[in-house]
């Protein structure tokens, strides 16, 4: 079974940084795109950042200048790079990628469990 394992999440203090990656493993045989997606309390699920197979990516305008994604296809693994970091990013992170297993004859989704990032003020 294909799985992916966030890590790097942590308590910092407002303007620093953080590095989280995310590790997919199992019978991998195509990792399509990749992102990770936050929740704020009382608020749903919302898209950070995206990259796709190409390079290409996509990022929220609250993250903009702030906040790079990256990838390394060896590994099957996607970083997210957090700078300048503000109270209102404390949540829990997930990772998601469409991949293609080694018996699946098309991409399906998959989520990891998260990782918490609290941003202290």
């Amino acid at each position: 079974q294909v799985q992916l394992v966030e890590s790097g999440g942590d308590l910092v203090q407002s303007g620093g940084s953080l590095r989280l990656s995310c590790a997919a493993s199992g019978s991998i045989f195509r990792v399509n795109a990749m992102g990770w997606y936050r929740q704020a309390p009382g608020k749903q699920r919302e898209l950070v950042a995206r990259i796709f197979s190409g390079g290409n990516t996509y990022y929220a305008d609250f993250v903009k200048g702030r906040f790079t994604i990256s990838r390394n296809d060896a590994n099957h693994t996607v970083y997210l790079q957090m700078d300048t970091l503000k109270p209102e990013d404390t949540s829990v992170y997930w990772c998601n990628a469409q991949i293609k297993s080694a018996i699946s004859s098309d991409f399906s989704g998959y989520w990891g469990r998260g990782t918490q990032v609290t941003v202290s003020s």
